[in-house]
């Protein structure tokens, strides 16, 4: 295919003796007595791995097994913007009729958060067992993709620098699946590009309890069931993220520049941000020291820097401020979308789950499960349950089940 590129990661060594220099005259606040997780990341937790990023973390060890995944770049440009050199890991199932996948990351997450699944995706038998030819997109401004110098490109830019990606690489009908802005930008193809998204799984909850206005069912339905002891936990979840777990939403939603200098400047304060967050969006789950490592060299080593990432924020919000110009606002990303089939899976520690009734006014929903563990990182977190639910939901018998017509329905897409 033109304009496709096979890409290998290859930091070089001077950018990987900079850190170790920078980490090596790190200097650390002071801390309260007692304080703990509520107050941010403990100071202890902090220097231990910045003192084993520095002396015992071996990057290449996880550069060499990240390029064992068939990985590739190509150029692809939105609409009023430059055109972006796109990094995406790409695998195409043996399997006849197999399903092509896109699966989109978010913040503070990228596109490795799927490698635990990739292989299992696309080795199905196409039988008992849906096969999926596999797309994990870097999305720009993070990883290995190229970062916009231009401002707004926001959730409609993503949606359809993913869509272009998808169709260059002659998938005219396809599927996805989400969490975090993956979850929006999903939501945005879903809106945008109904002839060819056939399909979307989410693993993050969202929604306001319906309304008697718009939907006067679900609003009965809300009225008469009580909420379960799993969506009273949820609520409970949802209010504890918005009053102590929310702040860096604001600060990277209006000050991202501002941000920037820090995350960009010290790779202590880029540990301590994201470290924060891998911590209590997951449900427990025992991150080794050399995954937070490699979680957090993934942006200090990133393409575009590791301040271009959070810009999204800023964007999304004031381009939700501009309804007039089309923009994909935050009501039209929660509007029911009729013709996309949703699957949705639910996990207790969730950034914010919600009762089902509210999820419901988002459109056809033909799968759906609780899932007993997992966070806001479920596709790490509990890989084999996401590829479970994946495979139910197009399977024989599963609500999506033949959403797409296999290699032989697939468009030609001419050269983009």
């Amino acid at each position: 295919m033109a304009d496709i590129t096979p890409f290998q990661i290859n930091v070089p060594d001077s950018q990987i003796e900079d850190l170790k220099t920078r980490l090596s005259l790190a200097k650390f606040p002071d801390e309260l007595d007692q304080a703990g997780w509520d107050m941010g990341a403990p100071l202890g937790d902090v220097k231990r791995l910045v003192a084993y990023w520095k002396d015992k973390y071996d990057w290449r060890k996880a550069e060499a097994e990240m390029n064992k995944f068939p990985q590739y770049t190509t150029t692809i440009q939105a609409e009023g913007f430059e055109p972006l050199n796109v990094h995406f890991v790409w695998r195409k199932s043996s399997v006849e009729n197999a399903i092509p996948l896109l699966l989109v990351h978010g913040w503070p997450g990228g596109c490795w958060e799927f490698a635990k699944m990739f292989d299992k995706l696309v080795d199905g038998d196409g039988t008992n067992d849906p096969a999926f030819d596999v797309v994990l997109i870097s999305l720009p401004n993070y990883g290995f993709s190229q970062g916009t110098k231009k401002r707004g490109f926001a959730i409609e830019q993503y949606a359809e620098t993913c869509n272009k990606l998808m169709l260059k690489l002659g998938y005219g009908e396809y599927v996805t699946q989400g969490g975090d802005w993956g979850f929006y930008i999903t939501r945005a193809m879903s809106l945008m590009y109904p002839q060819h998204v056939k399909a979307t799984h989410l693993n993050f909850d969202f929604g306001s309890a319906p309304t008697w206005s718009q939907h006067p069912l679900l609003s009965l339905q809300h009225a008469v069931t009580p909420y379960s002891t799993r969506e009273k936990k949820g609520l409970a979840r949802a209010q504890w993220f918005q009053e102590e777990g929310s702040g860096y939403r604001t600060e990277q939603g209006t000050k991202p520049q501002t941000l920037g200098y820090g995350l960009t400047d010290s790779p202590v304060a880029l540990l301590a941000w994201i470290y924060e967050k891998l911590h209590d969006w997951t449900d427990d789950y025992p991150f080794t020291d050399d995954e937070v490592c490699t979680w957090i060299s993934l942006y200090w080593f990133s393409k575009a820097g590791p301040a271009a990432n959070v810009r999204i924020y800023y964007e999304a919000i004031h381009s939700w401020n501009k309804p007039s110009e089309g923009k994909i606002t935050r009501e039209r990303v929660a509007e029911y979308i009729p013709h996309v089939k949703i699957g949705y899976s639910h996990q207790p520690a969730e950034l914010r789950p919600v009762p089902k009734t509210w999820v419901k006014k988002l459109g056809n929903i033909v799968f759906d499960r609780d899932s007993e563990k997992g966070g806001h990182f479920f596709a790490y977190e509990m890989p084999d349950q996401l590829v479970k639910d994946l495979r139910d939901m197009f399977r024989k018998g599963g609500g999506a089940y033949g959403v797409v017509r296999g290699k032989k329905g697939y468009k030609e897409v001419a050269k983009l």
